[in-house]
């Protein structure tokens, strides 16, 4: 099976206006001061069982200034109470002239107690020099004994493996996609697959909900189908670890999810030659059966060559009956795939004779539902909408 992509379109981000007051000069005329807008982001991590955790939350301006800027801060409780799941904290961040960006660190209490996900907020008011524009922030504590003890519905994976360190994941334990990490991408335009979604940002197509990453892909009639596609590009890429995601994906007729990685060279040198590793992907028909796949090719060549192996459930079990793991393990000049710890593909350079090796570089991940396309076909009467992925923790080890 042969698999396209469109090259890479570049997301120009909308241009920040900025509020300007006239202020005199030494010269008696006016100057222009510029008054930035302050914007919090919040955090999300793991508690901890014998020390305490530090959360950061990162407060930034819109834009540098000749001003001094002041905004004060405080914690509030939420479902976490101060005292029991964190320390509380208050002060004044001050920014001077020509800085950017200041952090927040809160002190989260770990224990070892079994709990639910919980959260609390830090809060910014009576800003100086500046106006507040994302003034909330939430801080989501993940409880380290359920990611170890409580698999829940379906199979999960341990928060430590000898030999390596967790170096970056997401549990999903707040209630918005975290900034800090993705970034959504748009478009109706087929994507070089003959896909048909068009792809939002819409809360409706992605969300955060009961510590699920949601994307779904929805039908909005006259042939017209909605989804999300969300990339960290530029927000988080890494060379070499293990990676473990999961989820439960979704089965129907011309339905397409895909939990994958791009070559962060993508930019310079487009696609097939930056690399590309399907770490999973499912055609709706084949609701037992998902694949791994590892993409390469020439710079301008405008189609890939592929090597990959598929994973299939015995006894007509389907993916979305429950959660599975989906992993690989990357390695210098290596790339093994795993589904619930069983290895199903392997690939080194001899595997792939003449051609250039691309993956022994950094990546960046991409989470989607595609619609249609021309590897699982399209919808039909049987397709069954809103078909949803749901995706309970991502994690990188090193």
């Amino acid at each position: 099976m042969t698999k396209y992509i469109l090259p890479l379109i570049l997301l120009i981000a909308p241009l920040t206006l900025v509020q300007c007051d006239k202020g005199p000069d030494d010269n008696g005329g006016n100057t222009s001061i510029v008054v930035p807008k302050i914007s919090i982001a919040g955090d999300d991590g793991l508690e901890g069982n014998g020390s305490n955790s530090l959360f950061e939350f990162d407060v930034t301006l819109s834009a540098s200034t000749t001003e001094t800027v002041r905004v004060d801060f405080a914690t509030q409780d939420a479902s976490a109470k101060a005292g029991e799941d964190y320390i509380a904290a208050a002060g004044t961040l001050t920014f001077e002239p020509g800085d950017i960006i200041e952090t927040i660190i809160i002190e989260v209490i770990g224990d070892s107690d079994d709990e639910e996900k919980e959260q609390f907020l830090v809060k910014l008011s009576n800003a100086v020099n500046a106006t507040l524009t994302i003034s909330d922030a939430i801080g989501g504590i993940t409880n380290d004994e359920d990611l170890v003890n409580d698999p829940g519905d379906g199979y999960s994976t341990p928060i430590e493996y000898d030999g390596y360190e967790l170096v970056w994941h997401d549990e999903f334990s707040g209630s918005v996609i975290n900034s800090n990490f993705y970034t959504h991408e748009f478009g109706d335009h087929g994507w070089g697959n003959q896909e048909l979604q068009n792809y939002t940002n819409s809360p409706q197509n992605s969300y955060v909900r009961d510590g699920k990453l949601c994307i779904e892909a929805r039908d909005e009639g006259n042939n017209k189908y909605s989804s999300a596609r969300i990339i960290t590009k530029d927000k988080y890429e890494f060379v070499y670890g293990r990676v473990d995601i999961r989820a439960k994906v979704p089965g129907t007729q011309g339905i397409w999810p895909a939990l994958w990685m791009l070559g962060e060279n993508i930019s310079d040198i487009g696609w097939p030659a930056c690399g590309e590793i399907d770490i999973m992907e499912l055609v709706g028909h084949e609701q037992s059966t998902i694949h791994g796949t590892a993409h390469y090719g020439a710079q301008g060549q405008g189609y890939s060559i592929f090597k990959g192996d598929h994973s299939s459930l015995d006894g007509g079990q389907h993916y979305d009956d429950e959660f599975h793991v989906f992993s690989i393990v990357w390695e210098p000049n290596s790339v093994k795939w795993y589904r619930d710890d069983i290895l199903f593909h392997s690939l080194t350079p001899s595997d792939i004779g003449s051609e250039v090796w691309r993956f022994n570089q950094e990546f960046f991940f991409i989470f989607n539902v595609a619609v249609g396309g021309q590897w699982p076909g399209y919808p039909d009467a049987t397709t069954v909408f809103p078909a949803k992925m749901e995706i309970d923790y991502i994690r990188v080890f090193q």
